[in-house]
Order: C-alpha cells, then structure tokens, then sequence
C-alpha cells in the first residue's frame, strides 16, 4: 500500500524523532511529508511507534492511502527526486 504521510509536530526534540523514524520507512519528498510503501504489519508499526511520540493534543500525523490509479496523477511543480516505487517487490 501507498501512503503520503504528512506532520504538524511542535516540538522540535518530537519533530526530529518523528522525522527520523519515518525516514526509515519512506522517502521524504517535502519537510514534513513522506512517501512510504508499507505492508499491513508495517503500518501497524510505524502507527504504535508515532503514538508514542506524539502528543495528541498538540501534533498530528495523517496517512493518505493512495491507490495506483491515483498515483500516476500526481503533478509536481519544482524540483523532484528522481525516484520511482515497485510497491509490488518484496524484500526479505
């Protein structure tokens, strides 16, 4: 599945760990947006991890799930990693 996952976290100390967890789940494409090709379980993870780092009553992490006919509609305007996405490769 294809996620645009997105933040508005306050802190900076929380805004950094969110940053770099998600770094390790997917590509950041602006500041506080990432791209990620996640499986159910990998969702289930990164979702337990960001509830631990965020305070909900001052941040927020929303998942935008995109579907393939979605994706091939997305227009950039400005520069833009050259990068493409086999969410259907797996790696063990």
């Amino acid at each position: 599945m294809f996620y645009l996952v997105c933040y508005d976290i306050v802190s900076d100390t929380r805004r950094n760990k969110v940053s770099k967890l998600l770094e390790s789940y997917g590509l950041r494409v602006q500041k506080s947006v990432f791209e990620c090709v996640l499986d159910e379980k990998q969702f289930e993870s990164l979702s337990k991890y960001l509830t631990r780092l965020v305070n909900r009553r001052e941040d927020q992490v929303r998942f935008y799930l995109m579907s393939a006919h979605t994706r091939c509609k997305i227009a950039v305007v400005g520069t833009q990693a050259e990068f493409s996405i086999d969410d259907a490769a797996f790696i063990v």
